[in-house]
Order: C-alpha cells, then structure tokens, then sequence
C-alpha cells in the first residue's frame, strides 16, 4: 500500500480550486467529469509521484443512485482538505488486509483513465473520515506522471483523530511512509508542503 493522492473538497469545483491555489500559491490544472458518484475535479501534480485533486459535486450531472464518495453528500462549509488515498496492487487482497472495512470496490472511469476505489456504502470512510480510502489504477500511466511539474512536494501528512493509535496499529503492517504521522486528537487532517513560495498548509 502507497500513499497516492490526497483530496481537497469543496460545495463547488470553484470554490475547492480556489482553496487550494490560494493556500499553495500555484495553479490547478484541468481534471474531468467522474461517472458513477458524478462528480468532477481539477489536479495539481506534486513531486515524489504523487498528485492532489479539487473535487466537488458536479451540477450539471444527474443524481448518483448511492451516496457519493469522500461523504459529499453531506459537505457544507469551506472548502477544505477531507481525504487521503492509498494504492494497492490488488484490491481484494487489500481489503481482506485491514482490520477495518473501508468499503465495496467499484470500477471507475474518467477519460482513459480506469480504476477501481473501495467505497463504503454510506460514502463515509472508517474513522470519520480519517481512515485511506483504497484505490487500484487499471491505466499504464499514473495520472500524476501527466500532470506538469510545479515544485510543490508533500513534506507531512498528520491524521488526527481520537483513536487514532488504533488506526495507525491497523495500517502499520500494510503502509510505512515516514511522511505520514498519526496523532491523537479531535477529528483533522492536515497536510504540510515545500513548495516554491516556501512552507504551505493544508488543513480539515
């Protein structure tokens, strides 16, 4: 299991793009329009093969027959930092893996990509929120290895949550990236960046 991507979300595409070009000082770039969940993002490439997405409902998309993914159906507020993303090589093994339950696999497409993302079936992730949804790419090419370089790199990553040693025990065997730190506290994610304006943050 690799770290593979984090998620910023917002009530509108707009709103969560401005957050994140704001707050990092640097320009999103186009994404797309996601099936299933209808949904839509825009993508900010990250060094070390990783990427970071915008990601709203999209409006002008039907409803979606189940709850959407990331709990969208349930945000309001600011747009903020709401979600981490782990891959694996195999889906099924990876869930069978985990001591907790991170949802249902289900197949995606967006353009030519094609992946498969676990989804828990009230679109709320383990430990509100706070758990890695999972993903597996079915595409040659990673969707990061498009996107322009921009010199922004992930430096940490901290889950905070109250029983987060009980997360960090259940992922410990299966994710070793000294990038990610777990902490003890109220409900938050918070992701620190090097990028070319110096030291940024993103935050829940």
């Amino acid at each position: 299991m690799l770290l593979d991507h984090l998620a910023v979300s917002g009530l509108t595409l707009e709103e969560a793009t401005a957050h994140v070009e704001e707050a990092l000082g640097v320009r999103m770039q186009p994404g797309g329009q996601h099936d299933v969940f209808f949904t839509h993002n825009t993508l900010l490439g990250l060094e070390d093969g990783l990427y970071l997405e915008a990601i709203a409902t999209n409006p002008a998309a039907p409803a979606p027959d189940r709850p959407r993914w990331f709990d969208l159906d349930r945000f309001s507020g600011s747009a903020r930092l709401t979600n981490w993303i782990c891959r694996c090589d195999d889906m099924r093994a990876g869930l069978d893996a985990l001591s907790f339950d991170p949802g249902a696999p289900v197949k995606l497409k967006r353009g030519d990509l094609r992946w498969t993302m676990a989804v828990p079936a009230d679109g709320r992730l383990p430990f509100d929120n706070c758990a890695p949804a999972l993903i597996e790419w079915q595409t040659p090419v990673h969707p990061a290895q498009r996107l322009k370089p921009v010199g922004v790199r992930l430096r940490r990553l901290t889950i905070q949550h109250p029983s987060a040693d009980d997360l960090a025990a259940a992922l410990a065997p299966h994710l070793d990236d000294d990038r990610i730190a777990f902490q003890v506290g109220s409900v938050g994610l918070y992701a620190d960046f090097a990028t070319p304006g110096g030291a940024r943050t993103l935050a829940s």
